[in-house]
């Protein structure tokens, strides 16, 4: 077997698609795309296609090894999530080619399903209790908030105060035993970042995701080794080597690489092990579309220290499509009791309709993430 083409889609709301064909009529889809840089992965997958047409799509080990070192540079978010996608086609194909869902090509299931946990308010939180209420009545267990808006590194006690009450909304309207993850999206600087984890700790969260950016973890080590919160983070490093430094700091409780930006698959399961040899945790990454999710629910069921999955549906950014709309079968990321099953068709288990992505390709995006800017008119981190 051979590839024979590789061809992108830029679909609403803000996602990139990739099929790769094989000479024997067996396609591969992947989800290659960084958020608000769909146009610049889908050029380097294109410069990427130079090495992988006309090879054997099943040896994937292989192909991923040419991809990520026979280009001399490497790394980053914009190379590691072009090669993320491809990644996950190929293991789509060999899945397919098989008859056997991904994950039983790499040593089968540890689980049957995982738990989900469900987005609730925007960049700026607001009316999140209500939200929070509406998603454990649907059956969610478990949701995720945006902690805060914008923050100087020092900022006042009345934005400390803003924060806390939304948690603490959140927390009165579902009850003591919902899991809640704080979001800090890396909004937060170390001065502010002590004050908002002491501050937040009568509230018995789940976590709080990039309390700082990962690039400054390694001047906050001591506030997050000793908070009762469990920290976690992840979504911007792309690879094993950079969250090598990450664990071995012992501050971090949950990993979350996105298999659609750190090399998919094959990388991401390596990152895993590596975070279970430091008792670490992993919530896979994922605000994204189907493909993405399929490929983040083949990694789950392999992985012992898999705990939670992020997934998109109703997401803020899924504004003209959403999680469901591309699949020939919604049912497969059907949620029950807060939990969904792992798929276990052929490759990712997921049947793309590939006639609605064309459809909505010739619409496409150019989805941007907002600039914003604190009082003073200098930018903040969004």
């Amino acid at each position: 077997m051979k590839i024979v083409s590789m061809t992108t889609y830029r679909v609403p709301p803000r996602w990139l698609f990739l099929k790769i064909e094989t000479d024997e009529g067996i396609t591969g889809w992947g989800e290659p795309v960084l958020e608000g840089r769909a146009e610049a992965v889908a050029a380097t997958v294109e410069e990427l296609s130079d090495y992988l047409i006309g090879q054997d799509p099943t040896r994937i080990e292989d192909l991923w090894t040419v991809l990520y070192r026979g280009g001399f540079y490497r790394g980053g978010g914009i190379h590691m999530s072009a090669l993320a996608g491809i990644d996950q086609a190929l293991w789509d194909i060999k899945g397919k080619a098989l008859g056997v869902p991904a994950h039983d090509l790499l040593g089968g299931r540890v689980r049957d399903r995982i738990k989900v946990y469900s987005w609730i308010g925007g960049d700026r939180p607001a009316e999140t209790a209500q939200a929070a209420r509406e998603v454990v009545d649907r059956g969610f267990t478990a949701v995720k908030m945006n902690g805060t808006e914008e923050l100087q590194y020092l900022d006042t006690w009345a934005k400390v105060d803003q924060c806390v009450a939304n948690v603490a909304a959140v927390r009165d309207a579902v009850g003591p035993n919902i899991g809640i993850g704080v979001d800090f999206h890396g909004r937060v600087h170390k001065p502010m970042a002590k004050v908002l984890l002491r501050e937040l700790e009568p509230y018995r969260l789940m976590f709080v995701e990039e309390p700082v950016l990962s690039e400054n973890v390694d001047g906050f080590v001591d506030v997050l080794r000793q908070s009762p919160i469990p920290i976690a983070l992840g979504e911007r490093l792309y690879s094993r080597w950079d969250f090598k430094s990450v664990l071995a700091s012992g501050a971090v409780d949950i990993v979350q690489p996105d298999p659609s930006h750190c090399g998919g698959i094959t990388e991401a399961r390596k990152i895993a092990h590596m975070a279970e040899a430091y008792d670490v945790a992993l919530a896979l990454h994922c605000p994204l579309g189907p493909i993405a999710l399929a490929a983040c629910l083949q990694i789950d069921a392999g992985c012992y220290n898999a705990t939670i999955q992020e997934q998109s549906l109703g997401i803020h950014y899924n504004t003209s499509n959403d999680l469901l709309d591309y699949l020939t079968d919604p049912a497969v990321f059907t949620y029950d009791d807060g939990q969904v099953a792992i798929p276990t068709g052929p490759g990712l288990g997921i049947e793309i309709n590939e006639q609605y992505v064309a459809e909505r390709a010739a619409e496409g995006h150019r989805w941007r993430n907002p600039v914003w800017r604190h009082s003073d008119g200098s930018v903040a981190e969004w």
